[in-house]
Parts: structure tokens; sequence; C-alpha cells
């Protein structure tokens, strides 16, 4: 199956809801490995890396988030599969 691999940056009222605890829920649903951050300007950055299906279902999940989650910006970039994860962890 061809690996996907993305960059996900979200931004509104994402952190303080548990978004890095859904998306860490949501990846190993999907069987998903990468990381999850929140970043010290308020927003949430996400690098994900899978079978490309479950991958485009991760980003459809991570446009909502958590129920409290309000996403007002979402941008996401295809990445070269060049790094190699072996879980998905929260930083």
């Amino acid at each position: 199956m061809p690996v996907k691999q993305v960059h996900i940056l979200l931004s509104g009222r994402v952190q303080g809801v548990g978004f890095r605890y859904f998306a860490r829920h949501q990846a190993e649903e999907l069987n998903i490995l990468g990381w999850v951050k929140n970043t010290p300007d308020g927003r949430v950055e996400i690098e994900a890396s899978g079978e490309a299906l479950q991958v485009d279902t991760f980003i459809f999940r991570m446009k909502t988030g958590p129920a409290r989650a309000v996403v007002a910006t979402f941008a996401v970039s295809d990445l070269s599969p060049e790094r190699i994860f072996t879980r998905f962890t929260i930083r």
C-alpha cells in the first residue's frame, strides 16, 4: 500500500480541549503513525503517516476535532515519506 505523509497545522480553540488526545485516539484507530503537539502560539501541529485512505480519513476527522474544539484555520501539506515512525505520540 502507498504511504502518505502529511503535516497539519490548526488554529482556533484547539488547545485546552483535548485535541492532542483526540488526535492520538483517531491515529491509533486508523493505524496512523507520527506525532501531535501544541505550539507556543496556540495552534496544534501534527505529522501523520500511513496508508493514503487512512491518512485522508484522519485529515477529515482533524478538521472537526473533539467536541469542544473550534477549528478556525486548517492547513495540510504533503511530505515526502522520509521519516519512519513506530507509533503516534503526543509531544
